[in-house]
């Protein structure tokens, strides 16, 4: 509970979005961000093929496995397999707001069950040794968050819960979709900032909304750490500034096309272990937002990255399409 600063940024687990391969992108971009795998239920690690699931490079580390469940017994032993596996911490979703997750009583179904939730810390906890953390929302459908969001924070933390991640929005689980539950939802950040100061020796991460690395900063004056989601997926040329802008440190590149450069002997990699090349480059759509020659990019691997068989030297061609972004739009 004492080193917070390694919450200071990470990556918001992403479905459909932040699996293997969107990870090592994106840590070629920062070293400090800590990155998180897409949810997984327990049904799906406790019965599915584990090692096609949780298998990753090395390199991503500092990388989380994100739970989706609600049965104490299940998410003990799914979080015992991630930390054998060789995550660096396992988080709970308390915050998914789809049917689907919804008719499997996990996600943010659960933040009307506070008790249920610290259940399952507590057993998480009593399995591994490394980091159980929460993610949530402020609230659902009718809750107050000012009650709501109290209750699940203390009894998860009382639970012995290492970490809080609050997306600053309710989820409505009626009249919602899981996509409007992303945008409509007003963002509340004051009713985060306010758990943090309740709650001083808590670890609190704010998340919902966040867009560039200056909104970043001046969260980081409320909150232990920020979580950026679709902004970080959607533009991933903003995580070139991570370290510098908010750890001080320098990048591991300094460029997109040195990114691009460190990522080539990765996708070859992968594509003589039978990966197809788009379910790589698909993640590279946002990669030059705004650069010339970005578009041209972008329909290079539409064209060619999808047909099969496509090799490394069809991103090596998109690639030789754009031109560079200036240092100064990084931090932007």
């Amino acid at each position: 509970m004492s080193d917070f600063n390694k919450f200071r940024f990470s990556v918001a687990p992403m479905m459909d979005w932040t699996d293997r391969h969107c990870r090592m992108f994106h840590r070629l971009m920062t070293r400090r961000a800590r990155l998180y795998t897409e949810m997984l239920t327990t049904g799906a690690i406790l019965h599915g093929d584990r090692r096609r699931l949780l298998a990753f490079d090395g390199r991503e580390h500092p990388v989380a496995l994100q739970l989706g469940g609600s049965d104490p017994r299940d998410l003990a032993a799914s979080a015992k397999i991630g930390e054998d596996f060789g995550y660096d911490e396992i988080n709970l979703n308390v915050g998914c707001p789809s049917d689907r997750v919804k008719e499997g009583r996990f996600g943010a179904c659960l933040m009307a069950e506070p008790a249920l939730v610290a259940a399952c810390v507590e057993a998480m906890k009593a399995a591994v040794r490394i980091p159980v953390t929460v993610k949530c929302r402020i609230g659902i459908d009718d809750q107050d968050p000012e009650a709501a969001l109290d209750a699940l924070a203390r009894a998860v933390v009382a639970a012995g819960a290492d970490a809080l991640i609050v997306h600053a929005r309710k989820a409505w689980l009626s009249g919602l979709s899981p996509k409007e539950n992303r945008d409509i939802p007003p963002l509340d950040y004051d009713r985060v900032y306010r758990l943090k100061a309740a709650m001083p020796g808590v670890a609190v991460i704010i998340n919902g909304g966040i867009g560039s690395l200056a909104e970043a900063k001046q969260h980081l004056l409320h909150v232990d750490g920020v979580m950026l989601g679709r902004a970080a997926y959607q533009e991933p040329w903003r995580l070139l500034g991570v370290d510098y802008e908010l750890f001080g440190e320098t990048s591991p590149c300094a460029t997109m096309k040195d990114v691009f450069e460190a990522v080539m002997p990765y996708v070859e990699r992968e594509l003589a272990a039978g990966t197809r090349l788009h379910a790589i480059t698909r993640h590279f759509v946002g990669a030059f937002h705004g650069v010339p020659g970005a578009r041209a990019f972008r329909r290079h691997l539409a064209e060619h990255g999808v047909k099969a068989g496509a090799g490394v030297d069809v991103l090596r061609d998109a690639v030789a399409l754009v031109g560079e972004r200036s240092p100064a739009a990084v931090a932007a």
